[in-house]
Parts: C-alpha cells; structure tokens; sequence
C-alpha cells in the first residue's frame, strides 16, 4: 500500500486491528499536500520501484488536491486508489462532508493528523511563524473550523478548539471514527489476498511467495523521502 502520511497512524491502526500481517505500507511525506502538483510523480516513482517486489499495489490517496493529475497516473499503471476527492472525505463520508461543505463553504478541516502536526504543518509549513502577516491572505475568507476526529485523546477536542479560537474561526466538533477508509481497506486487501493466491496457483516463482508472506512482529510501514 501506497500512502500519505497523514493517513499512517490511521492505516496501522487497521493492520494491527485485522491482523494484516501481509500488508506492507510506504508512506510519502504530508508535506506534499502543500505542493500538491508534485504527488502524482512521487506516486509513479514508488509504483516502479515497487512493481518487482509485490504482486498487489494498492494506493491510498484521495485526489487531494492534484487536479485529477493523480488518477491519470493510476490509470496508466493500472492501480486503484481510495474513491474521494481528500481525507475529509472519506473520513466524514461523502453525504456528510458534502452537507457540511455546504451549510459553510469557508471551513478549514482539521483530522487527528492535522491537529497533532498543525504548527509544523500549517504554522511553520506556510510560513506564519516568519511572514506573520500572511495570515489574512491564507485564511481570510475562512469562517469555520471543523474538527473530523478519528481516534481522538482526551484533550483533543480543547486543542482544536483553541486552535480555531486562535485563528478567530468557529468552531464544530464532528466524530467520524475511520469513516469510509476502513470499509475501502478491507476490500482492497481481500482483493490484494484474492490475487496473491491466484499467483500462487498459478505460475507465482517460489520467491514471490516468500515475499508476500506476514511478518507478524514487524510493524511494516516504512516512510519514503
């Protein structure tokens, strides 16, 4: 599996809950949603340098901002992704992000993710912290602040909302849990396990399955630079 890094802590959680000890995960930095063009080459490059290793690729991205540049790309190689246009998303499902995209389109989103990495990510990542100034030119038209938690600790709820207090935002709260993403990774592992056992009947080279095979005391999800 093929994933962002603001999806990493989510997708572990589901391996160790369903005992996906032969699935392997890369995730590419979070970083990149703040230069979102440069996703869809960075997805390419770990399909190729992954083709030989693994009878089953599949990528966990929504379309997060690449403009539909990131489906081209997994057409051409043939790859599935998580249906949706970002994480918000499909961790609110689509009904209820459409509708609250709806009652106020000027919301910024916050996930566990975001809230657990927002100065590195959005305070020090767009600049803030140097080029204060900037602030009303990144959140000016921005009304609302609504928190999708997944997993949230006990003091989360009071961090987002001082986060949307410093910002001069509303603020929601909404609890999604996993959402869709769950439901979406268990089909697309059943189907991974589906075509790994084809392979094996079939005409799979002995190594192929050595390589496939669960390591159960490893964690399994490496970061790509």
């Amino acid at each position: 599996m093929i994933a962002c890094g603001a999806l990493a802590h989510e997708i572990t959680a589901l391996r160790r809950a369903n005992g996906w000890n032969g699935l392997e995960v890369s995730c590419l930095p979070a970083e990149l949603h703040n230069r979102p063009e440069k996703i869809p080459a960075a997805v390419r490059a770990l399909i190729h340098s992954s083709r030989d290793r693994y009878q089953s690729i599949f990528v966990a991205y929504g379309d997060c901002g690449t403009g539909g540049l990131l489906d081209e790309v997994l057409r051409e190689e043939s790859i599935e992704r998580i249906p949706g246009a970002h994480c918000y998303e499909f961790f609110a499902t689509a009904p209820v992000f459409a509708a609250l995209a709806e009652a106020e389109p000027g919301t910024f989103y916050l996930t566990d993710f975001l809230l657990r990495h927002f100065d590195r990510l959005v305070h020090r990542g767009l600049g803030l912290d140097r080029h204060p100034e900037l602030f009303a030119t990144y959140f000016g038209n921005y009304r609302k602040l609504v928190y999708l938690a997944q997993a949230p600790r006990a003091e989360s709820r009071d961090e987002a909302r001082a986060i949307a207090t410093r910002m001069g935002l509303e603020f929601e709260y909404v609890d999604t849990g996993y959402g869709t993403l769950g439901v979406t990774l268990i089909a697309a592992v059943a189907r991974g396990d589906a075509r790994r056992g084809d392979a094996r009947r079939g005409d799979a080279q002995p190594g192929d399955a050595q390589r496939s095979d669960a390591r159960p005391n490893e964690e399994a999800v490496s970061w790509v630079p």
